[in-house]
């Protein structure tokens, strides 16, 4: 095995590691958002994020995708091919390396670590979203109908259609269709008995997601807030609570209405004023 000496991720062969490398150098360096590829093939896919050209398409569904290799593991969606299974829980996936992420679940096995916090995860996906989101203050990705900024392009994509009202997600089961595909799993658990929930090993209490089920441990059960305020030492779980929390101490008013000149200091101050209006301005979609 070839170990990267910034990272700690394992590689098979040499030239995997070489290449793995190059995303450190930032030799293949995106200008339109900072991501750095491991080669110019995986560059110039990336740069079909940005100018939506999406060649590859599913002739069952329609759906369209930058990479052959993704048209391939979702056409295994309509077949319901899954031929591997995990041996601890019987679980079954259409892709061998779902499975190979699927079985740090059951090892604990968290390989890649954040260099700035030293948090450890599971997969090296989530690894690099959590630097975007938590250690990142880039916001290259726009809403062209009211203006927000995101740091990732499928935020993007999913808030999008608050406005478009689009709802690409539909149940096998019911005509109930979804933003986005959180939602329809949800609704699949809650209405369907569909899928896994994610249950609390002490007080036995279940959630849709793992994320969810983890914060509910660090909330309810474990009691660590690792994130202190630097205004005021107040304590909190998540480094997200952390960022929100800061608007207090904050006169800066980010958060504005794209229907208005209103600006507000919190999220969730905007999103109710909108919906107000809205209604006043006559939008019925919003």
């Amino acid at each position: 095995m070839y170990s990267c000496t910034q990272c700690g991720k394992l590689f098979s062969t040499a030239i995997g590691l070489h290449e793995h490398i190059n995303i450190h150098r930032g030799k293949y360096k995106c200008t339109e958002c900072g991501k750095c590829c491991q080669s110019s093939r995986h560059l110039a896919t990336h740069r079909r994020s940005h100018s939506g050209e999406k060649p590859f398409e599913c002739t069952v569904c329609s759906k369209r995708f930058t990479q052959a290799g993704n048209l391939v593991r979702h056409s295994k969606i309509h077949s319901e091919e899954k031929p591997y299974q995990c041996h601890v829980c019987a679980k079954a996936f259409s892709q061998s390396g779902v499975l190979k992420t699927h079985m740090r679940v059951h090892t604990g096995d968290k390989p890649y670590k954040c260099s700035v916090c030293n948090k450890c995860f599971s997969h090296s996906s989530t690894l690099q979203r959590h630097k975007r989101r938590v250690h990142s203050n880039r916001r290259p990705y726009h809403c062209p109908y009211c203006g927000k900024l995101f740091k990732i392009n499928t935020q993007l994509k999913v808030h999008v259609r608050i406005h478009t009202d689009a709802k690409p997600y539909s149940c096998r089961h019911c005509s109930d269709c979804f933003r986005s595909i959180y939602r329809l799993n949800a609704h699949l658990l809650k209405s369907h008995n569909e899928g896994t929930w994610f249950t609390c090993v002490v007080c036995q209490q279940q959630f849709i997601t793992r994320d969810n089920l983890k914060l509910h441990l660090l909330r309810r059960h474990e009691g660590l807030k690792l994130y202190v305020c630097s205004e005021c030492q107040k304590r909190f779980c998540t480094a997200s609570e952390l960022r929100l929390h800061h608007l207090v101490h904050s006169d800066v008013k980010r958060f504005s209405c794209g229907l208005c000149d209103k600006s507000y200091k919190f999220p969730i101050s905007v999103v109710k004023h909108f919906k107000i209006c809205a209604a006043e301005l006559g939008f019925s979609n919003a």
